[in-house]
């Protein structure tokens, strides 16, 4: 196998399981009249935003589901993706990684994307299609794309007056408008309703290394694109991960921020060696947020190449890591705050920062809070980028790589605590019982580990959260009301080993391979809960409560124990808030075995694994009602309003099921 094709197998197959001058803030002013456009929306029973709003809250003022009826849930409608008929009529088309998109609602009509970057328009009330625009990107001859594969979040909407578009950055880099009401190209947008982002780029690239997977930000009539790079070895210099602004009328590029600073640009030498001449990724792939009145995105910038080893990069490295606030307009950064320093973990902002308004010791402030694989939460004032809580730089360990020099500090707020363990400890090992802890420290002891950014060795080191965390892409949920944040999170161990690479295989002196590590009888490395989620006020940055998610009485090695507690599965969750409640989906298996109930069984019991929908009290956490699925959700959930009648709809299916949307109401 050629070198090009074993590090596209790699990009597609790795990646899938793993599945996981400064403007003045004197111009930081609001524009003045009603809510953020967003907001209105929202208001009015709609999801016009991938998160609800570009605050990224997850939250719906609606309040036809509470908790008197929410046991009288069921499936109203299901919608089948046209992505499964392009993939019967021609079967080497994917396979598709996971159907992740979330629907928007604006006008009494859904607006999806699928994993083969179509776009369809559903009446929202029905499920029955309207339109559907395929870009064909299956068809030029790229194969498979980078990372994930086939894979999309979601679209963006934009209205100028009558002019509504629907906005898709798709898995090949393309950046199309359409129209709303038709599913037509835009013709003066682009060139005919397309933009290659490729080509304005500031270095060449591969392009089976440069992928779109989440939605844009459109803010002030600026679209703001992100990019998701292959992020570990693949090929050097990896494209850059640079941010870029265009105008959401005709798509002429307006700017861009270079996420690896460079020349003359500050924060440039902490490249050390002029390293910023070929660094790439620190990439945004995943959403961002913005706020609306103020003018300005917040990105969630990610790691630099390569994920586990940073030799050739030493220093910082800004941005990597990093919450960086834009001013939309411009481009111009506003602050910045560097999460982790030098990343030698893939611990990359995994989610959309959340804008929350809170009142800390008796002082309004319009925050944003930013969740991490690493169970932290940073929040700042959304303004000027100052901690609301103290941040301290703490000693962490050095490197024993040849080459490597870690961080001797990283950043750890004093507020929240952390809402996941950390650190592949002995205490934080399962321990149902004294023999299943002693085969639990047996395993670990094979390895190397310790607390929170312990280095990565070449023996292999144990990774506590590991790279799919702790906090996840599902990222948190924001009541608006009362302060609260809620947060999934997931206990899954990362095994971390260094080695040197074939000649053949990377053009780095090390190179990081990520694996799991399963845990003693079918059980998983660390203790329970296994999945939970987590409620924290923001006001004062205290834990509220935490509980359990996903049945694991339902699976066979919990029942060999005659354990009747539920200890929740370790999978992703997600968190949708309304007035009333709170709804949470959650993943089946589609990644790496996490908890193994058996290998002979049938594909789609693998594939979907106990699959509900529950509904909380906010304010306690007590389970109101628990809905049985026809599968597991595979992204975020949204609600709004349709015939009178509110639904809940979310995305299910990818590899080998039927990639679908479900509508659940009353």
């Amino acid at each position: 196998m050629r070198k090009a094709e074993w590090q596209r197998l790699i990009a597609t197959i790795g990646g899938a399981l793993l599945m996981l001058a400064m403007p003045s803030l004197l111009n930081a002013q609001p524009i003045p009249g009603a809510l953020p456009e967003s907001a209105k929306a929202l208001s009015q029973g709609e999801w016009p935003a991938y998160a609800g709003t570009y605050a990224a809250s997850r939250y719906s003022p609606l309040t036809q589901i509470d908790r008197t009826n929410a046991k009288n849930l069921h499936v109203a409608w299901r919608w089948k993706s046209p992505d499964m008929a392009i993939k019967e009529a021609n079967p080497t088309v994917g396979p598709s990684a996971v159907n992740e998109s979330t629907p928007l609602m604006v006008g009494g009509t859904l607006y999806t994307s699928t994993s083969l970057s179509q776009v369809a328009a559903i009446d929202a009330a029905t499920g029955v299609t309207k339109w559907v625009y395929d870009p064909k990107i299956y068809e030029n001859g790229l194969g498979i794309p980078a990372n994930l594969g086939w894979l999309h979040r979601g679209v963006a909407y934009w209205r100028n007056g009558d002019d509504e578009r629907i906005v898709i950055l798709t898995a090949f880099a393309q950046l199309i408008a359409l129209d709303a009401r038709t599913g037509k190209p835009v013709p003066t947008f682009g060139k005919d309703g397309r933009i290659d982002l490729v080509e304005s780029l500031r270095r060449p690239i591969d392009r089976n290394y440069y992928t779109m997977t989440s939605p844009p930000v459109i803010v002030r009539g600026v679209i703001v694109v992100g990019s998701s790079v292959f992020d570990w070895w693949g090929s050097r210099p990896s494209p850059p991960g640079d941010v870029r602004g265009f105008d959401g009328a005709t798509g002429r590029l307006l700017w861009t921020f270079h996420t690896v600073a460079q020349g003359e640009e500050p924060g440039a030498e902490t490249w050390e060696k002029e390293s910023w001449k070929e660094a790439g990724n620190a990439n945004v792939w995943a959403p961002m947020s913005a706020d609306e009145e103020l003018g300005y995105v917040y990105l969630p910038v990610s790691t630099p190449t390569n994920d586990y080893y940073g030799g050739h990069r030493l220093g910082d490295g800004l941005y990597g890591e990093s919450l960086v606030c834009l001013d939309v307009t411009t481009g111009k950064k506003v602050w910045h705050y560097q999460i982790v320093h030098h990343g030698l973990w893939d611990y990359d902002l995994p989610a959309a920062p959340n804008l929350i308004d809170i009142t800390v010791a008796g002082k309004p402030i319009k925050a944003v809070a930013q969740v991490t694989k690493q169970g932290l939460i940073y929040v700042f004032d959304r303004v000027t980028g100052r901690p609301v809580w103290p941040i301290e730089e703490q000693p962490v360990p050095a490197s024993s790589v040849p080459g490597e020099r870690a961080s001797k500090t990283q950043p750890i707020p004093s507020k929240p605590a952390p809402f996941d363990i950390q650190g592949a400890t002995n205490e934080n090992l399962i321990a149902l019982t004294p023999e299943i802890h002693k085969e639990a420290i047996d395993i670990a002891a094979a390895y190397d580990r310790g607390g929170l950014y312990t280095p990565p060795t070449e023996r292999g080191m144990i990774q506590v959260p590991g790279n799919a965390g702790g906090g996840s892409w599902a990222g948190a949920a924001i009541d608006p009301e009362t302060g609260t944040l809620y947060v999934g999170t997931q206990r899954l161990p990362t095994l971390i080993m260094i080695r040197k690479p074939e000649p053949w295989e990377s053009p780095y002196d090390f190179i990081g391979l990520p694996s799991y590590v399963p845990g003693p009888r079918g059980l998983p490395l660390l203790k329970p809960p296994f999945g939970s989620m987590v409620a924290i006020d923001m006001n004062s940055g205290e834990h509220r409560w935490r509980i359990p998610v996903g049945r694991s009485v339902a699976l066979p090695p919990i029942q060999k124990l005659g354990i009747r507690e539920q200890l929740g599965l370790p999978s992703r969750s997600w968190a949708l808030l309304t007035k009333t409640v709170m709804i949470v989906v959650q993943m089946g298996y589609l990644g790496p075995m996490r908890f193994v109930p058996g290998l002979n069984m049938p594909i789609r019991d693998l594939f979907n694994r106990d699959p509900h929908l529950w509904v909380y009290d906010k304010t306690t956490g007590e389970m109101l009602a628990e809905i049985d699925l026809p599968a597991n959700a595979t992204g975020a959930p949204m609600t709004y309003m349709a015939g009178g009648k509110q639904f809940i709809v979310f995305p299910v299916g990818g590899a080998k099921l039927v990639e679908e949307l479900i509508a659940v109401s009353l």
